[in-house]
């Protein structure tokens, strides 16, 4: 239980004190309503005395009485309503609520801190009240009146008579019939004579000769003469008197009852009353019951116990009038000190002189007619059981009833004596005594079954063991046990049964037993009562809190169980505060139900008690956790708390838009689209795919478009990227760099996608959802900036915002919202949330067995009705900084500012459709497409380019373009490539043509990737549309390629925010495999041309069909082979075939072999040699065969760069020697491209289509094979880890043996058979020449060796044996490119076949040492045929 004021042993003699009637003349009446009090409320704050009162027991032992206190109340004559009763007890507790300033005791208790109040005075309210609010009872004797004062006042006439007239009224009262209500102690009731004087306006000389003869009449000590009003009202108003009476009249006592019940306090009771009162005893005397507990007040009629609330509105609405207007009028205004102390004086000479003495000398009397009548010893302390048993004769009803409950004593019974003598020894504090007789009393009513008479016995004998002073025995409670369950099961009397349990409990808890008090408090809660059962339980609650171990979830479990109580009785404050203390347990528990069920009733007691800030903050946790509620009880929850903000808001409609808890936003996963909304695709147009919210984030692909942009940027500014360059981006998430303000431009639509998610299992609908803004107006211009605007419907020039109608999440959806602002004007936009009417949809659950169909329309949403307007705002957190050390330590969060974007100036808007644009491809192939660009905005713009990672993809054709078809309906039957009719005598010879490298943005110094968009005049006006041709080639390897294209443009204008534009296209191509080509050249053995130069070449090329047969290919053409160098030329086809062309069906494969040249002309321009194969010849050296040939040449080269870049630091060794190096090299070096053109035949739809297209070879080594796309690398299988220390000193590179082969070139001349006659000449001589042509750029030095090497036998049987005749050694110098002819002899000396391929050639460059000399193989053997004649 919580603590109290009082101690124990206070409260319990508080509870029961001697009580004494006052009978008040109307004179006397008016004298104390000076003061406005009667005269029972005048005499109250001075009714405990303040001195130690002694009396002797019936053995003449002195006893020590303390801190005595009696009770004066007017005589009221029927018993007190029930209504009023009840609602008196309502009252008291609704009255008494927690101070506000009172600090909470703080209890830890494992994790838990709670903070509770100590104390629970409305507890002591109600449990003071319902002492003091009890009926006597025939039973017992506490509660009936031990004397009478009658009050008379000096100013009367006849104050004497008067006396008289009251003395007569109290003994009609006591002794007829006709009253049954007060109960009275002993037939000889104590008359106490008071006269009461008026000090300000009566004679004092009249009130002594008065007082002088009522002495004479009464005696001394049965009268008093008490002086009052002392103090005139016109005199000492400044004076402050306290005021002692506001305490006790604030209780409105049951006994001083004027605020309920309109009766006299003089005895004049109309006779109905009376007739009725007595109507009802006596039914309940033939009923056989001695009790009249049965309609006590208490027990409510309805099983609820619960006053209707409009009633309890109005009852503690009148109660507080009744407050206001007891503490507006001053209580005692007529009264000093000194009438105070005249007070207390005369409530101690009554109790000295009046009330003491009677009760002595009752007891004895008790005393001594119980012993006289059992003709015993005196002492009753030596008293047995056998002093009173056998000689009473109980009567009992007429119908002598089974049920020993109704048994019925007369009031001279000797077992009633005994009860009484111990009710008088219990009220003067004689507990020992008391217990004995209780003791006594109780084994009588036992042998009777008197059962009703035996718990009261019981019931006070445990208190008077208790009370006992020096505690000679332990507090029976077992006792109290029995009483109790007597009272509740037997007797049916709930009332008793409550005094038993309040005092019991509060004795246990003086003795710290806990947990009996809790199961003695649990135990008598019941549906009778919801005020006494929720106070129990409250008081069981904190017996659970305050055990040594404190039982924190027992306390919270019975704290709602009390909170309930509290709430069916009407106690609307009480129930808030038990639910909220018990919610400090189960808060943050995972017990979701329970606490969901607390904030709910919660939310509903504020909500009634008109606390809507804590209503709407209960039903807000509701929803906003994890519910696992049921949907139903869900959509409960929700209704009300829309019902609750519905009422906040009406209170205020003018505040501002409270902040609603659904449903949650992701507001990290909003993201912010700039721009309008992409084009969907028109028939064979195909709309640039651009940025869309559809759109997945993928960092790989945004850094690639990044890095597209700072590339085009990087070109503009001539290799430098701005320090103010801020890429482009279209749409802001989490994953974007969110850190600078975007930028958006006027006229055009800022997108924001919001995430919502329903937590709850009922749908919600949104209605009139729309963005919340701020918005500060800036000229970026001008100097001064305009006042920052707040979202308004008169702000839709600046902003215009839209709205979407109806939104409905379902029930545990997420679900994505885009809201659209259209900015008018340039400045500062702050987006801050959203606003929207939250409500729900009606028959989305079903409820009491209505289909949730009905009432729902196809595609429209049927709202209950019920929607409150609210915001929530968008508060997204930066990403955590981690760069320095100080942000490492701590945690610090960057801005993110997707949400605070910048409006620039107007700028021009670029559409790019595609037109004819394939989505599949052969390798290789050439398809022609178009490209439409259109200005949708109202600025020109300028500086188109496309940048793109794959620029060999596509052409928009060199400054040949001009030659091909321009649109699309003009080509539909022609070749992508410009072509002419071929001379038929021209077949498989080279048609020369020649082009420079800058007219296809080759070799300009800028990137290759970055392509200038050809538009005429460079200026596309607004709403002006251009469409050029673009030629598209498939990518050399198979498979799905993404594309990405960025279009780069700026305005006319310059801008100080946004310098440019881009647009963004990825194009999805399906490659499918075609043809494969391997090519490889040699040195021809003819050391001159046709023009007398050395140096032709072979070229072999190897053409596979690698196509598989699924894509509908039946064949590949070889239409025309053609090189492209500075250097070389094809001049013929070697292997002339029957076929003009070459045809190839699935895996076959062609050899082709071709005779190449050098070229004459200057190193600028590149030559195009063309082998047609057909009766076309195809200009390779327009566009776009040309276009993909410079862009494959570029991006070979930049990939071959890349390679000898990383080897670079290894070849800056010695400068010297690595020239040396690259010289020889040099030599082994070609510049040849082959372009092989072709056409496929596919059968699609029993359509023959013609595809045509090119590869590429790049021919760079002599002698090594190259390929149309690289191989493959096969992964090395797995070897055993070698670990070795690396060398610091880099190996010198050195020139392979087949570069060092290549030096010089040698030619054998002679004749293929020489006859000679050997009869007439033994030795024939051949004259032949040596031909050596140096390859290479410098000068070298050459040495021939014609010396056999005959160490093997296998040798010599391959020369034969002749020898060389002449020098055996030349050493020559040849000058760069330079042919030298040595004629040598040779020397036979039989018939045969020889080979002269037998003279070793040794080179090395004239400014070097011997370090590279290397031997000079010829390629094949040179045979000649000696025959004789």
């Amino acid at each position: 239980m919580a603590q109290c004021v009082q101690s124990v042993q206070e409260f319990i003699q508080d509870s029961f004190v001697p009580l004494v009637a006052a009978l008040c003349s109307e004179e006397a009446e008016r004298l104390t309503r000076k003061n406005s009090l009667s005269f029972a409320e005048l005499v109250k704050p001075f009714c405990r005395l303040t001195s130690e009162v002694h009396m002797r027991d019936p053995n003449n032992q002195l006893h020590i009485i303390k801190n005595l206190k009696i009770a004066v109340n007017n005589i009221i004559t029927h018993p007190p309503q029930p209504g009023a009763i009840r609602k008196l007890l309502n009252d008291v507790v609704s009255v008494s609520q927690p101070a506000e300033g009172l600090v909470a005791n703080v209890i830890t208790a494992g994790d838990y801190d709670l903070n509770i109040s100590a104390t629970t005075p409305w507890f002591e309210s109600y449990r003071e009240c319902f002492l003091q609010s009890m009926p006597a009872s025939d039973h017992e004797f506490l509660n009936h009146y031990v004397a009478c004062m009658l009050v008379v006042s000096s100013s009367e006439p006849e104050p004497v008579e008067q006396f008289l007239k009251l003395s007569q009224e109290q003994h009609r009262i006591q002794h007829s019939n006709e009253y049954l209500y007060p109960k009275w102690f002993i037939p000889n009731t104590l008359k106490y004579y008071v006269l009461l004087h008026d000090v300000s306006t009566g004679e004092e000389q009249r009130a002594d000769s008065i007082y002088e003869e009522m002495k004479q009449r009464y005696g001394t000590q049965g009268c008093y003469l008490l002086k009052i009003n002392s103090r005139v009202s016109n005199r000492g108003t400044d004076e402050q008197i306290p005021d002692p009476w506001s305490q006790y009249l604030q209780k409105n006592t049951i006994q001083n009852q004027d605020c309920y019940e309109d009766y006299p306090y003089t005895v004049i009771s109309n006779k109905n009353t009376d007739h009725l009162i007595s109507d009802g005893l006596d039914s309940e005397i033939k009923d056989g019951l001695s009790n009249n507990f049965k309609t006590h007040p208490l027990q409510l009629d309805h099983p609820s116990g619960s006053l209707d609330s409009t009633d309890y509105v109005k009852a503690t609405a009148s109660l507080q009038d009744s407050k206001k207007s007891n503490s507006g009028t001053p209580h005692g205004a007529c009264l000093t000190l000194t009438d105070h102390d005249r007070i207390r004086q005369f409530i101690q000479e009554f109790t000295f002189r009046g009330l003491l003495p009677h009760i002595e000398k009752t007891i004895r009397q008790l005393n001594d007619q119980l012993i006289s009548r059992k003709g015993l010893s005196r002492s009753l302390f030596s008293a047995t059981k056998k002093w009173f048993s056998g000689s009473k004769v109980p009567e009992k009803s007429i119908n002598e009833l089974k049920n020993t409950s109704g048994l019925l004593y007369p009031p001279e019974a000797p077992e009633l004596q005994i009860r009484k003598m111990a009710d008088l020894c219990f009220l003067v504090q004689h507990y020992e005594l008391a217990y004995s007789c209780y003791h006594t009393a109780k084994k009588d009513f036992l042998n009777d079954q008197a059962m009703l008479y035996a718990a009261g016995a019981l019931e006070m004998a445990a208190v008077s063991a208790f009370l006992q002073p020096g505690a000679p025995r332990p507090y029976p409670a077992h006792y109290m046990e029995t009483a109790i369950q007597t009272y509740r099961d037997i007797c049916k009397n709930m009332v008793l049964a409550e005094r038993c349990v309040l005092l019991s409990a509060e004795i246990l808890k003086s003795q710290s037993k806990y947990s009996e008090a809790a199961a003695l408090l649990i135990r008598l809660t019941s549906e009778d009562s919801d005020l006494r059962s929720a106070l129990l339980l409250e008081q069981a609650a904190h017996c659970f809190i305050n055990m040594r171990s404190p039982m924190v979830r027992k306390f919270a479990f019975h704290m709602i169980l009390a909170g309930h109580r509290f709430s069916k009785a009407g106690q609307k404050k009480h129930a808030l505060r038990c639910y909220c203390q018990a919610m400090q347990v189960y808060k943050g528990k995972g017990w979701s139900l329970a606490e969901d069920h607390i904030n709910f009733t919660i939310g509903r007691q504020s909500f009634t008690l008109r606390q809507l800030d804590n209503a709407v903050s209960a039903f807000r946790h509701i929803l906003i956790n994890d519910s696992k509620q049921p949907p139903a009880q869900q959509g409960a929850f929700l209704r009300e708390y829309l019902y609750v903000y519905k009422n906040v808001t009406q209170l205020s409609p003018d505040g501002p838009l409270p902040q609603l808890p659904l449903p949650y936003i992701n507001s990290s996963a909003t993201r912010v689209f700039f721009g309008h909304d992409r084009r969907p695709a028109e028939g064979e147009k195909q709309a640039a795919t651009h940025v869309s919210l559809d759109q997945e984030y993928d960092s790989e692909s945004s850094q690639q478009w990044k890095e597209l942009e700072e590339q085009v940027v990087s070109v503009i500014n001539k290799g430098v990227i701005p320090s103010n360059f801020q890429p482009t981006q279209f749409c802001l998430n989490r994953y974007s760099d969110n850190s600078r303000f975007p930028l958006a431009v006027i006229e055009e639509p800022i997108t924001v996608e919001v995430s919502f998610r329903n937590p709850l299992k009922v749908p919600l609908l949104l209605t009139d959802l729309s963005l919340l803004w701020k918005f500060q107006p800036k000229d970026f211009h001008a100097k001064h900036d305009g006042e920052a605007k707040e979202l308004g419907t008169c702000d839709d020039d600046m902003i215009g915002t839209e709205a979407i109608a109806e939104f409905l999440i379902n029930s545990e959806e997420t679900k994505v919202a885009r809201l659209k602002l259209f900015p008018h004007q340039t400045g500062e936009l702050h987006i801050l949330g959203v606003v929207y009417n939250l409500g729900t949809v009606q028959g989305a659950v079903t409820l009491d067995g209505i289909d949730p169909s009905i009432g729902l329309q196809t595609g429209k949403f049927v709202s209950n009705g019920l929607s409150v307007r609210g915001r929530q705002d968008l508060e997204i957190q930066g990403p955590r900084l981690n760069n320095t050390k100080e942000e490492k330590t701590s945690i610090k969060y960057g801005p993110d500012r997707r949400l605070d974007p910048i409006i620039t100036e107007e700028m021009p808007l670029l559409e790019v459709f595609f037109i004819n644009f394939p989505t599949g491809l052969l390798c290789g192939e050439i398809r022609k497409a178009y490209v439409e660009f259109v200005n949708v905005s109202k600025c020109p713009l300028t500086a188109l380019k496309v940048v793109s990672k794959h620029p060999e993809f596509f052409t928009f054709g060199g400054n040949t373009a001009v030659l091909t078809p321009l649109s699309p309906s003009a080509s539909e039957n022609c070749s992508a490539y410009k072509t002419v009719v071929t001379d038929p005598t021209s077949v498989h010879t080279a048609l020369l043509s020649s082009a420079s490298s800058v007219d296809f943005g080759v070799g300009t110094g800028g990137q290759p990737e970055v392509i200038n968009v050809p538009l005429p005049d460079a200026v596309l006006l607004p709403g002006a549309s251009v469409q050029l041709p673009m030629w598209l080639r498939g990518p050399d390897e198979e498979g799905v390629h993404e594309i990405n294209f960025l279009f780069y443009y700026e305005s006319i204008k310059r801008h100080s925010k946004m310098c440019h534009r881009v647009l963004r296209h990825t194009a999805v191509i399906c490659t499918s495999r075609s043809l494969h080509i391997r090519a490889t050249v040699c040195r021809s053995n003819a050391l001159e041309d046709e023009e007398g130069r050395g140096g032709n070449m072979l070229v072999f090329v190897d053409v596979e069909n690698i196509n598989t047969s699924e894509t509908g290919v039946k064949e590949f053409h070889i239409v025309q082979v053609s090189s492209n160098s500075k250097h070389w030329k094809l001049q013929k086809s070697v292997n002339i075939s029957e076929d003009k062309d070459t045809k190839l069906a699935s895996r076959e494969r062609a050899k082709l072999c071709f005779k190449a040249v050098r070229c004459k002309n200057s190193e600028e321009n590149y030559t195009f040699a063309d082998i047609v194969f057909g009766n076309e010849q195809i200009i390779s050296s327009a566009s776009p065969c040309a276009d993909f040939f410079f862009q494959s040449l570029s991006s070979e080269f930049k990939r071959t760069h890349v390679q000898s870049h990383t080897h670079a630091s290894q070849r800056a060794v010695k400068q010297s020697f690595d020239e040396t190096v690259r010289l020889i090299q040099r030599c082994s070096e070609v510049d040849l491209n082959i372009v092989v053109l072709w056409k496929a035949y596919v059968v699609e739809d029993n359509k023959q289509l013609i595809l045509e297209g090119q590869h590429h070879v790049a021919l760079n080594t002599v002698g090594k094979e190259a390929f149309s796309f690289p191989q493959k690398q096969e992964l090395p299988e797995m070897v055993l880890l070698k670990f070795f220390r690396s060398e610091n000193t880099p190996v010198p590179a050195r020139p392979t043996p087949e570069q060092l082969s290549n030096l010089i070139k040698t030619s054998l001349h002679y004749p293929e058979s020489f006859n000679h006659s050997f009869h007439q000449k033994s030795l024939c001589l051949v004259p032949v020449t040596l031909l050596l042509s140096n390859c290479s750029q410098a000068v070298v030095d050459v040495m021939i060796d014609l010396r056999h090497k005959t160490t093997s036998p296998e040798a010599l049987e391959i020369h034969g044996s002749f020898t060389w005749l002449g020098q055996t050694q030349y050493k020559l110098q040849l000058k760069s490119q330079e042919v030298y002819s040595l004629q040598l002899k040779a020397c036979f000396v039989h018939t045969g076949v020889y080979n002269l391929g037998t003279p070793r050639v040794f080179a090395k460059l004239a400014d070097q040492v011997t370090l590279f000399e290397t031997s000079q193989q010829n390629s094949m053997p040179a045979l000649i045929i000696i025959n004789n004649i």
